[in-house]
């Protein structure tokens, strides 16, 4: 029977019906991805000529910037979202104030977007860039979120596959530094505190994981840094989270990365679909003003076609049940075989 399920961590309400996963074209396909083109991928090593000077690069044997010798290699986006800019976001001019509103703001796009190269080979997936190679992108992460300390909100994603939005196959992330803090993140913030203060000084992400790792039926994976799970009010088919033992603020605080258990969990998924389907994920962290919050990673298979009731009102229709996609994991063999 179908559940309406209110999400802690937000409290936007999604719909779990997974009779309906039964229905014709409730799933999409996923064709197998087609191998790189070494000589037209512009991230591979030896074509730094094609790129936008880099910003920082882990040369581990030292090297010139913009030439071959690195390991990974964070560059501005050639087409980017965000510019630099002198002027501060002022805000919503309808959220508060007096007198004749305008109706029709408008900002410049200020802030930082840039691009982190994952390997200088041309490997399309963050599975296959093995455990210890997705340790150190998630490292890279970090260093480039630190380097943008200052920013009002910080937004790391991974799109894998073009149905995903990926315009390159190359395994990559991109950072947005964003100069307001966006609506979503705000009202997390906002149970976040309200929480701390309801329980005397509690951690809402922390109580969370204590009480999905006592029930025990949507946790997929455990290691020393984190637990990846199938999150209460899953908003598509085998929503993944990753979240880590010890609650931390930011994502750029010293500490493990979950790089472990997200790349088993990546791996239990290829097994269990024949395959990594396309996704999105992104790094949820604190924003610049947060005393309370955790940071967690959010992964998002695109199994299933948002339609009108989730465009038209924010509510997510999830057609598997998490405790099931969960279950489905759990047996699948990370290894392959």
């Amino acid at each position: 029977m179908p559940e309406i399920r209110i999400d802690p961590l937000s409290g936007l309400r999604v719909i779990i019906a997974g009779e309906r996963g039964e229905r014709p074209g409730a799933w999409l396909e996923h064709p197998p991805r087609e191998p790189i083109d070494r000589d037209r991928d512009p991230f591979a090593e030896g074509h730094e000529d094609q790129t936008p000077p880099e910003l920082w690069a882990l040369r581990p044997d030292g090297g010139e910037p913009n030439g071959p010798g690195w390991r990974l290699r964070a560059i501005p986006n050639l087409y980017p979202a965000l510019t630099e800019s002198l002027e501060e976001d002022r805000g919503d001019p309808l959220a508060g104030g007096r007198g004749e509103p305008d109706l029709f703001a408008v900002r410049p796009a200020s802030g930082a977007h840039e691009v982190i190269v994952h390997s200088p080979e041309p490997v399309g997936s963050l599975l296959d860039l093995g455990a210890d190679g997705l340790a150190a992108a998630m490292g890279a992460w970090r260093e480039r979120m630190r380097a943008h300390g200052g920013a009002r909100y910080l937004h790391l994603i991974v799109n894998e596959g073009r149905e995903a939005g990926a315009s390159l196959p190359h395994s990559h992330a991109q950072l947005y530094a964003l100069p307001f803090v966006p609506a979503q993140v705000a009202r997390e913030r906002e149970r976040f505190t309200a929480y701390n203060d309801r329980t005397q000084g509690r951690n809402l992400l922390e109580d969370l994981l204590t009480a999905e790792v006592k029930q025990n039926e949507r946790v997929v994976a455990i290691d020393s840094e984190a637990v990846t799970l199938c999150p209460f009010a899953s908003r598509v088919p085998f929503h993944i989270q990753v979240i880590p033992r010890t609650p931390r603020r930011n994502f750029a605080d010293d500490g493990g990365l979950g790089a472990g258990v997200l790349h088993e969990t990546l791996a239990r998924l290829a097994a269990e679909l024949g395959g990594l389907p396309p996704f999105n994920m992104w790094v949820r962290t604190a924003p610049r003003d947060a005393e309370r919050y955790c940071w967690r990673i959010d992964l998002l298979p695109r199994l299933a076609q948002f339609a009108g009731l989730e465009l038209g009102t924010g509510v997510n229709l999830c057609v598997l049940a998490p405790e099931r996609a969960a279950q489905r994991l759990r047996a699948a063999d990370p290894s392959g075989r």
